[in-house]
């Protein structure tokens, strides 16, 4: 059944991708202070990456799923995160990497998703990644079917939440073995920051303009 106030918000925001992106402007907002995140630097094993910013329509509102990784020997143990991961050579893009990862680990049927544009990349020196965020919608709210080794648990975040100024915080938050301070969004009391935060930043920019 149609739903008119999604597909107006689906109409506005196919007209906010036509214009220039912030960017580093607005990933700047949520950056860590981490020594490595400042230092650094792209180099020839930088691998592609990408995720998928996915929205739908649910009671009345607009939701956006966010996944929380299980904990595991690894850089992103236990984050909150969109569903992503590595471009594989048989990707024709990044946007099949983020629709693709996306069915994977959450189950997301892709026969009604649509692209709507793709974010800024951002380079995320812990794992020597480079990822692009992939907006699109889905007109009706998905089932999701978790991967147990890939996601703990998957989040339904109204975009409201995360519109809400009052979620925007910073504490010190364990790294490996080391403490950085870094900007969140308290999000359904898991704290969302890193890249992904970047991404919210950003994609709250384009919202709002």
């Amino acid at each position: 059944m149609p739903q008119p106030y999604f597909e107006d918000f689906v109409t506005s925001l196919q007209k906010k991708f036509e214009r220039p992106l912030p960017g580093q402007l607005a990933h700047a907002r949520m950056l860590t202070n981490s020594e490595l995140r400042l230092k650094a630097r792209p180099n020839a094993r930088t691998r592609k990456s990408a995720v998928l910013v996915l929205f739908y329509p649910h009671k009345g509102e607009i939701y956006v799923p966010l996944i929380l990784r299980p904990a595991y020997d690894g850089v992103h143990s236990g984050q909150m995160a969109f569903p992503g991961g590595r471009f594989e050579p048989t990707d024709e893009n990044l946007i099949r990497t983020a629709k693709r990862e996306a069915q994977e680990e959450i189950g997301l049927r892709l026969t009604d998703v649509q692209v709507e544009g793709v974010l800024s990349e951002i380079f995320i020196p812990p794992s020597n990644f480079f990822v692009l965020p992939v907006v699109a919608h889905i007109p009706y709210r998905p089932d999701f079917f978790p991967d147990p080794r890939e996601v703990e648990k998957v989040l339904e975040v109204p975009l409201r939440e995360i519109e809400d100024k009052s979620i925007i915080g910073s504490s010190e938050i364990k790294v490996a073995e080391n403490y950085i301070q870094a900007p969140h969004y308290l999000v359904q009391n898991y704290k969302v920051w890193g890249a992904t935060a970047m991404m919210i930043s950003e994609l709250l920019d384009i919202l709002g303009s």
